[in-house]
């Protein structure tokens, strides 16, 4: 069989999988796993590896937790999402965007004592794991739908700032206190202004970055890998250590073992909130390069599967000392290009960096924390995106001025808060439109079929003593009163005394108890006016909705019409007058 194969698993009808093989996607896809694609998963796996590494320590570092703790949540995470993930080829692991959040916890909450700083971040994964769990379980994975695009590159742009803006200090070999980007930056500033920067550390990561980005626009060449061997070599070989440059130093020999993050006197709100926040960033991230993978494999991915996966990961790393981890949107193209087939490459790449702790722990001693710097740096610099800002800009300025606000709320406010800022305005945002929706009055136009916009087509005409109006919104608390209003604004300004009100409720589709209230009120305003209120084309669980909401005394079935033609019929017939059928309009 050709490598070229879909991976498709083998289907024999003795031998389906259980129900439950669906929650193990992994066991599932070695029950059709193909011999062929063994070659390519353990080469995939092993280039992989040249990525997994340096990647994983800089993260760490850059998430507040020692460096070796990045090769933890870089282990034990793609062996849990080789079982429960639902993707064949996503490779998970520290990941840049989470950086920021996570030192925002770490750093208020571990008093600058390592030990507790390794507590305290692996409590956010276990608490991030179980978040994204209970939401896959109950199939609530459409939730990160709710932030829209400009905000979600609004609050990236933000993060991807903090992240390069604390990882300045680390280039010029200085240590101050976190309080914020923006004074991070300023603090710096004056620093470097006083005297107090190391030119070696700087020259190492400054030279590190400028490696990493030069050789990024070569696919196949281990950019990253080569910057960090090269610096290490550096400090060994000039003992640059001596003169100033920190380095990692000697990592723990072993493998993670299992420990439950107990952690006192803290605040633990703070750590649930960051929580929260980053099970949002890592699952949005997650989802959305899921499906991108997919779609190229020609495979669907199940997004609360995928929260699944992604739950236990965090969980399992978050028990052995590990940190939150997400899927990386650098190492997964890395591992495709190399030929990788299916979760086997991301065991491989966990197997060999297990083998690195074992075997060659030393070879990390002279890593110098500026090239580690750069190598987020790298990353960071990779997270903005200007171009589509630029076409948003064009095409919608008031979103892109919603992305420059969450872009504003993470660089001023920190990442925590900002990412709260975010979502606060991705709920503002979703209930502004459904709050002041566009409605129109509609008329006949001549040589045109249908009933259309007055505003648009001002020589439309409108049926004498008959009102079509459109509301294009649900009907709820926010905007019933604003309905109430513009129907008996319309009705006030016809042409003619208007008679019946007709409100083509396609677009509406809900209703609640607010609204409700509003339509009986709405029906004695112009019962006493002596106009009648009917509805066409409303969706039957409207209609439902309308009954149990005990509205039916009120609207009989015959104040319902299934068109809007049916509407104007029904009228023109009542109100006995010769004019030309609505079926001529339809």
């Amino acid at each position: 069989m050709s490598s070229d194969q879909p991976l498709q698993p083998r289907q024999r009808a003795d031998s389906i999988p259980k129900r439950w093989l669906r929650y193990v996607p992994g066991v599932a896809m070695l029950k059709g796993y193909h011999a062929t694609w063994l070659r390519n998963d353990i080469t995939a796996g092993l280039v992989l590896t040249t990525m997994l590494v340096p990647v994983g320590v800089a993260y760490a570092e850059a998430s507040g937790v020692p460096g070796v703790c990045g090769l933890y949540a870089t282990i034990v995470p793609l062996l849990a999402y080789a079982i429960f993930g639902p993707s064949r080829i996503l490779v998970l692991g520290p990941d840049s965007a989470l950086a920021a959040p996570v030192l925002a916890v770490v750093v208020l909450s571990a008093s600058g004592e390592p030990s507790r700083a390794i507590a305290v971040a692996s409590m956010m994964a276990l608490i991030s794991g179980l978040v994204c769990v209970v939401f896959g379980v109950l199939k609530l994975g459409f939730v990160t739908e709710l932030l829209s695009t400009p905000i979600r590159y609004g609050y990236m742009n933000g993060i991807a700032l903090t992240v390069l803006i604390s990882q300045l200090p680390k280039l010029f070999a200085i240590s101050f206190e976190d309080h914020g980007p923006l004074r991070d930056l300023l603090n710096l500033v004056k620093a470097v202004g006083a005297g107090q920067a190391n030119w070696y550390s700087f020259s190492v990561g400054a030279g590190s970055l400028a490696l990493i980005l030069l050789l990024k626009r070569f696919d196949k060449v281990p950019g990253i890998l080569i910057a960090v061997v090269l610096a290490t070599l550096c400090v060994s070989v000039f003992q640059l250590d001596r003169m100033g440059v920190k380095v990692l130093g000697t990592i723990p020999q072993g493998l993670p073992t299992f420990s439950l993050p107990v952690v006192s006197d803290v605040d633990f709100g703070r750590i649930v909130l960051g929580s929260c926040a980053v099970a949002l960033i890592s699952f949005a991230d997650t989802s959305v390069l899921s499906r991108t993978f997919a779609a190229r494999s020609n495979m669907r991915v199940d997004p609360n599967q995928e929260m699944i996966g992604l739950g236990v990961a965090n969980l399992a790393t978050g028990l052995f000392q590990g940190f939150p981890i997400s899927s990386s949107s650098s190492r997964t193209p890395v591992a495709e290009a190399a030929g990788a087939r299916t979760q086997v490459t991301g065991i491989v790449g966990a197997l060999a960096v297990a083998a690195v702790l074992l075997a060659g722990p030393n070879l990390l001693r002279h890593l110098p924390s500026s090239a580690l710097a750069a190598v987020v740096i790298a990353a960071a610099i990779g997270l903005f995106e200007f171009s589509e800002l630029k076409r948003i800009y064009r095409i919608q300025q008031w979103e892109f001025w919603l992305s420059i606000c969450c872009f504003a709320g993470v660089a001023v406010f920190g990442a925590i808060p900002g990412i709260c800022i975010a979502v606060v305005i991705a709920i503002i945002e979703f209930l502004w439109d459904g709050w002041r929706p566009h409605y129109a009055v509609l008329g006949r136009v001549d040589g045109l079929r249908g009933y259309h916009d007055m505003k648009r087509y001002p020589h439309a005409t409108q049926i004498p003593g008959l009102l079509l109006f459109r509301w294009d919104a649900p009907l709820f608390f926010a905007n019933a009163e604003l309905f109430q209003e513009r129907v008996i604004e319309a009705a006030q300004q016809a042409t003619t005394p208007v008679k019946r009100v007709v409100v083509t409720a396609e677009p509406v589709t809900s209703v609640d108890v607010t609204s409700a209230d509003m339509l009986r009120e709405l029906h004695r305003t112009l019962q006493d006016r002596g106009i009648e209120l009917h509805f066409a084309e409303m969706k039957d669980p409207v209609r439902d909705k309308l009954r149990r909401l005990e509205l039916s005394p009120i609207f009989p079935d015959a104040c319902f019409h299934p068109t809007i033609g049916s509407a104007v019929d029904a009228y023109l017939d009542a109100a006995g007058a010769g004019q030309t059928p609505a079926s001529d309009h339809r």
